[in-house]
């Protein structure tokens, strides 16, 4: 079986917390790639793009998820644009399983509006411009969220189901 699990999907379709308790039933570490950035960096996902800019971010996203392969047994929760540059989908989709937790973009609001946030993509945006730029970022991320070897409901997740149905992919 492979040695990871990389949970992909736009923002706030739910990685982190899926992550943790997928975690818990696979006795795996948990890994939000966001923190391990954050944590490199000494600085927040915020003020990352704001002194440098998002393209420092994704170089550094890239590098970061990179360097996590000397670590084994590891679920991955990943930034909702980690997947789309830097070919970081053929590297998670070769290094790994890979989760994509889809959610509509009706859903992906409620829950982005529900929750305190400081998301730089979403500097800016108003409230009833949201589901917009949901569904045009949804349009450019889906090529790359689609590839993944698991396309599961991030609505209703189910962190034991998805595990049997890993296993199942595993053993076909």
């Amino acid at each position: 079986m492979p040695d990871k699990i990389y949970l992909i999907g736009f923002m706030g379709s739910g990685k982190t917390t899926a992550g943790r308790k997928l975690a818990s039933v696979t006795g795996w570490d948990f890994i939000d790639l966001d923190r391990e950035i954050e944590r490199k960096e000494g600085k927040s996902i915020p003020q990352i793009f704001s002194l440098y800019g998002e393209d420092y971010f994704r170089k550094t996203e890239a590098e970061t998820l990179r360097n996590l392969n000397i670590l084994k047994d590891s679920v991955i929760a990943t930034g909702g644009g980690a997947p789309c540059f830097y070919g970081n989908i053929d590297y998670m989709l070769s290094t790994g399983i890979v989760v994509y937790l889809k959610l509509d973009p009706d859903e992906i609001k409620n829950r982005l509006i529900s929750e305190p946030s400081d998301r730089p993509l979403l500097k800016g945006i108003r409230e009833e411009d949201l589901t917009e730029f949901i569904r045009n970022k949804l349009k450019e991320r889906e090529k790359f969220y689609n590839m993944a070897h698991i396309i599961t409901d991030g609505y209703n997740f189910d962190e034991v189901t998805l595990l049997k149905e890993i296993k199942k992919m595993l053993i076909l």
